[in-house]
């Protein structure tokens, strides 16, 4: 038996819901081998994030060079990085093995709206990751952060996502959402976008919606569909889990990441 292999650099998230187990939950639904190099320790759960503990930048590189060295991903996604020198040992790693397809979810804020990058990171992130991505995934708020302008409206996203791309060199997925244009997400890509049309399920829990949409992305990449592809078919995974209305927990829960896995009793 062979898998395609997809890779998850990113934190982890304690109540299971975000970053790295929902990484390894998605891969494992969307029929890839999953590894993965935690770049911090989070105590956290469906209502916030209590405490952030970064891993050290020499461990850092020992996981990411003890997976790749042995088993080669055929992609990588890249989500929580809170300090500078843990993004420059992934980009310098990264492009060590000269890995390909590279998915950067550049991560800023949680859902609960806890802050989870440093001031200085961000700069560093701009400077080492965005460059070697093939697709970066912002929301709304990390789009008006890295285009340096406010987006009130389609045009917004539109402009955004060109801006980013063409400074970066990357695809931008720019994700509607937080209040605008429904669920629709565009996709700026060589010059030209597409628009990704989604329904807005009235489902409150969307504890580990970006960690989940890059990490089907990484999946589809990882199995040799085109980026188009490879979100058109994220989205449909990630509409099917919201769709489950699973409920747990006391605040903005998680999704139902297995729901391709589950058999009806």
């Amino acid at each position: 038996m062979k898998l395609n292999v997809s890779m998850t650099i990113a934190g982890s998230d304690s109540s299971g819901g975000a970053g790295i187990q929902a990484d390894i939950k998605t891969m494992t639904a969307n029929c890839v081998y999953a590894m993965s190099a935690i770049t911090a320790l989070t105590a956290q759960n469906t209502t916030g994030v209590q405490a952030i503990m970064p891993v050290d930048a020499a461990f850092l590189k020992q996981q990411i060079d003890s997976c790749i060295s042995d088993i080669f991903p055929d992609s990588v996604k890249i989500g929580m990085v809170a300090q500078s020198d843990l993004i420059k040992v992934i980009a310098e790693r990264l492009r060590f093995y000269n890995v390909k397809n590279i998915v950067v979810d550049p991560v800023m804020v949680a859902t609960s709206g806890s802050k989870l990058i440093e001031d200085g990171a961000i700069e560093t992130l701009k400077a080492e990751l965005l460059p070697i991505a093939t697709v970066c995934t912002p929301n709304i708020p990390e789009s008006e952060i890295l285009a340096d302008m406010k987006i009130k409206s389609a045009d917004d996203m539109i402009t955004a996502a060109k801006i980013i791309s063409d400074k970066y060199g990357c695809a931008v997925l720019c994700k509607g959402g937080h209040s605008l244009n429904d669920a629709n997400d565009l996709l700026y890509e060589n010059g030209s976008y597409i628009w990704f049309e989604g329904k807005r399920i009235d489902n409150p829990n969307t504890h580990g919606t970006g960690c989940t949409l890059s990490s089907a992305i990484a999946s589809n990449l990882a199995k040799g569909f085109n980026l188009e592809e490879s979100v058109s078919l994220a989205k449909d995974y990630i509409s099917g889990a919201l769709s489950q209305m699973l409920d747990l927990g006391k605040g903005s829960g998680p999704m139902a990441h297995c729901y391709t896995l589950i058999k009806e009793r």
